[in-house]
């Protein structure tokens, strides 16, 4: 005989038309608390003893209970992200959360799995860097848990996110090379239409197009291997005689870093959205637009916290200036 699934939080929301804080709230005695109608509160108690809901073992009632944070990420091993999980950690231990990190590697399908297994398992909340074509998985999420959108956010959904100043990053660092008395500065950046990606792309024009000096853009696929990427930058400094680059992002940065050394072309300028970590390859014409870690780390865990308890009612946008790091 097929073993019955168990009921989970996340059904019993979505048999009642609410979302999982509410029904969290009342499971655990807080809906007049939370100001949570006796309707509601009726209507979920009596359907949780018709089905016969018990909690699971990682969400217990409030003296035992393990809470959870997931914080969902391209890629746990990009030094940008993990030093502000390692932020996020630390700040949400104080609210006595612990964080479960989980690598979607900017991929839809592999971040709409690690969400839907956070709802089975009842995380209390999630921050999430979302991947392309997200919009339609986080108009369902956002009805079931808490969620706040990291380093990059869609403008048409309105959900709370903290981002860093991408444009503004992007034209302080391609000014800084102006300045440097640099002439042919090229961008090598992504084919993408995410916001932080698009940001860069601006704030590189906007300091261009101020000084009124010619473009140089080289976008790659994400899909391209290292080698083809390094093939291309090296492509794009020599075929252009460029004397600066901006790379919009940190593995791109890599990869052109180790292309140039290899192939022993002349280092031209260079700025890089990414991590301090950069200034170690021990080149002294390496300067970083580095995000700041610390204050993404606090808004994030402030925000997500503030919703799992029901203090925030309105959508949260908060933009965290860059630091350029010469």
């Amino acid at each position: 005989m097929a073993r019955k699934k168990q009921i989970s939080i996340s059904d019993i929301a979505k048999a009642m038309g609410t979302s999982i804080t509410t029904v969290s709230f009342i499971l655990n005695g807080k809906a007049k608390e939370r100001r949570i109608s006796d309707a509601v509160n009726k209507r979920v108690l009596d359907y949780v003893k018709k089905v016969g809901y018990k909690p699971s073992q990682l969400v217990r009632k409030p003296a035992g209970r393990t809470k959870v944070i997931a914080l969902l990420v391209d890629n746990v091993a990009d030094p940008s992200f993990s030093e502000t999980g390692r932020y996020i950690e630390d700040i949400a231990a104080e609210y006595g959360y612990q964080v479960l990190y989980c690598d979607t590697a900017n991929d839809l399908n592999k971040a709409t799995q690690h969400i839907q297994l956070c709802i089975e398992k009842e995380v209390d909340g999630l921050i999430v860097i979302p991947p392309e074509d997200f919009e339609e998985t986080i108009m369902r999420t956002k009805q079931r848990i808490p969620i706040v959108l990291f380093d990059r956010f869609i403008p048409e959904i309105e959900i709370s996110y903290v981002v860093s100043d991408n444009r503004k990053g992007a034209y302080d660092a391609t000014k800084y090379l102006l300045e440097q008395e640099s002439k042919r500065i090229g961008l090598v950046s992504l084919y993408s239409n995410q916001t932080h990606i698009r940001g860069r792309l601006d704030g590189y024009m906007d300091a261009m197009d101020e000084f009124r000096m010619q473009s140089f853009i080289k976008k790659v696929s994400v899909e391209s291997s290292p080698d083809e990427i390094k093939e291309q930058v090296i492509e794009f400094i020599v075929d252009n005689k460029l004397d600066a680059v901006l790379f919009a992002t940190h593995s791109l940065a890599v990869k052109g870093l180790r292309g140039i050394k290899e192939k022993d072309i002349v280092m031209p300028k260079i700025v890089a959205v990414g991590n301090r970590v950069l200034l170690e390859y021990g080149v002294a014409e390496i300067s970083v637009v580095e995000q700041d870690a610390a204050q993404l780390a606090k808004k994030l865990t402030e925000i997500l916290v503030g919703e799992m308890e029901g203090r925030l009612q309105e959508v949260s946008r908060i933009i965290i200036p860059c630091q350029l790091k010469k």
